[in-house]
């Protein structure tokens, strides 16, 4: 879906998943592969004496640590074929491995994505993995992972992608505008209730009372003050690059070159989010 964010201690995550036929998990006495064992065969399937820390299984995948600081998660997925009794018609769907075999289906996600953002952006791509409803998303990705303390406690980019969906505001040309609309839309949303619906299967992806969604609207509803001085009428451009590195705890924006030149150091202006010139977007 292109929203990856490297960190800074390059300590990023890359899914890549792996699919079977259900036909073709059968356990040692004839039945059905267990999940588990399913993500043990994969697990062991991928060990590799190079690898300083073995790869582990993990309750939705198999983790693979790579020498250089990053990892990969493969999460295991089966597809099964039902046929209707009286019917006889076929339907199918994927499985994947958890503590159970549970209904999932990855690309059915990554279409929703890509739908969305070809839907309801003016310039999205024909495959849907640019456009701004994808900029807005590695934003606030970007925004959960700018302070190393919050790792672990704040919501993972499933969530946010989907909160992002949920909430989203566009204004055409606009990704900072759009960013700041969206985070305010999220923050209000969570401040009252904290379950997310899954975007392909009736269900919720995490409950009311999450506390790593509570972690977030607690964050964004400290942060976003940051940003109160974008509305000020003397709001000029090095005030307006200050508030955007607060935000996001960088120096980035601050020490990009003034697009205008020495003209406008006086003029009073609001802030850019510009599309590929930055590591967040």
């Amino acid at each position: 879906m292109r929203t990856m964010i490297v960190e800074k201690d390059e300590d990023y995550d890359i899914d890549d998943g792996v699919y079977f036929k259900k036909e073709d998990l059968v356990g040692p006495k004839g039945g059905d592969k267990t999940s588990l064992a399913a993500r043990e065969m994969v697990c062991d399937a991928l060990q590799d004496d190079r690898f300083n820390i073995p790869p582990e299984v993990l309750k939705n995948c198999v983790r693979v640590y790579y020498n250089e600081g990053y990892h990969i998660d493969v999460p295991v997925y089966r597809h099964v074929v039902v046929k209707d009794a009286w019917t006889g018609k076929e339907s199918d769907h994927y499985e994947l491995a958890s503590s159970n075999w549970k209904r999932s289906d990855a690309l059915a996600v990554t279409a929703w994505f890509q739908d969305f953002n070809k839907d309801n952006c003016a310039n999205a791509s024909k495959d849907g993995d640019k456009g701004q409803f994808v900029e807005v998303v590695r934003l606030l990705k970007a925004f959960a992972r700018s302070r190393p303390s919050w790792k672990g406690k704040i919501s993972n980019g499933f969530v946010i992608s989907k909160l992002v969906a949920d909430h989203w505001a566009g204004v055409a040309d606009h990704d900072d505008k759009t960013l700041r609309n969206v985070a305010k839309a999220i923050r209000d949303k969570l401040s009252w209730n904290q379950a997310v619906k899954h975007p392909v299967l009736d269900e919720n992806i995490i409950e009311d009372g999450n506390a790593k969604a509570t972690f977030l609207h607690d964050k964004l509803d400290e942060k976003l003050k940051h940003l109160d001085v974008l509305d000020e009428w003397d709001c000029d451009r090095e005030k307006a690059m200050n508030a955007w590195d607060k935000f996001f705890n960088t120096d980035w924006f601050s020490q990009q070159p003034d697009p205008d030149g020495a003209k406008s150091l006086t003029q009073k202006v609001g802030p850019a989010v510009k599309r590929g010139e930055t590591r967040y977007a």
